[in-house]
């Protein structure tokens, strides 16, 4: 399988390897991600469609967590079980940013699937903020409906295939005259 990703959680205490859909979008529309990362990324998410986007884009995380881990991270949060809310929930706002990540990176269809498979739902659904469901299958249980960010993701990521001229706006292109990393001085002892 081609593809790669950004890990969530880098710290000496808990490395975190699961997808997170937010800090991905953001790592391509900021330049973070070379274009050779880029491109993986939207890689991984055309080969693994049914687990990351499902049937409402989009995954916040991936894999949702669970049992002990799951005690442990959410405090036994029962908002945060398992494919629902912040772990594993699917997020409709998420749907501007995975769109102006495939315009950067040149995967228009990408987006006309993720807002396709959106249309069919969002209006009949009622606007909530997410889904619960391995797939994004049900509207989330404790999800507010008529969600101004779920209406604006959609909307912004409907103008944005419009006119993708409006990734302007939010995306940063690398910064070619950056300079490099300074060094510690040689003087420096530890």
């Amino acid at each position: 399988m081609r593809g790669g990703y950004f890990i969530g959680n880098v710290s000496p205490a808990r490395m975190d390897f699961r997808w997170f859909a937010l800090g991905n979008c953001i790592a391509i529309l900021s330049s973070l991600a070379t274009p050779e990362q880029a491109s993986a990324v939207m890689d991984l998410i055309e080969a693994r469609w049914e687990e990351l986007v499902g049937e409402m884009p989009l995954k916040i995380c991936y894999p949702a967590i669970e049992s002990h881990e799951w005690q442990i991270v959410t405090g036994c949060d029962p908002k945060n079980t398992r494919w629902s809310y912040h772990n594993g929930g699917s997020w409709p706002v998420l749907l501007w940013m995975l769109t102006a990540a495939c315009i950067k990176t040149g995967r228009i269809q990408i987006a006309r699937r993720a807002i396709d498979l959106a249309e069919s739902r969002l209006l009949k659904d009622s606007w909530p903020e997410y889904y619960d469901g391995k797939l994004g299958r049900y509207i989330g249980k404790q999800a507010r409906k008529y969600q101004t960010w779920s209406i604006a993701g959609y909307l912004v990521a409907k103008m944005m295939l419009e006119d993708p001229s409006n990734l302007g706006m939010i995306s940063l292109e690398e910064d070619k005259q950056m300079k490099h990393v300074i060094r510690r001085s040689s003087s420096w002892t530890c």
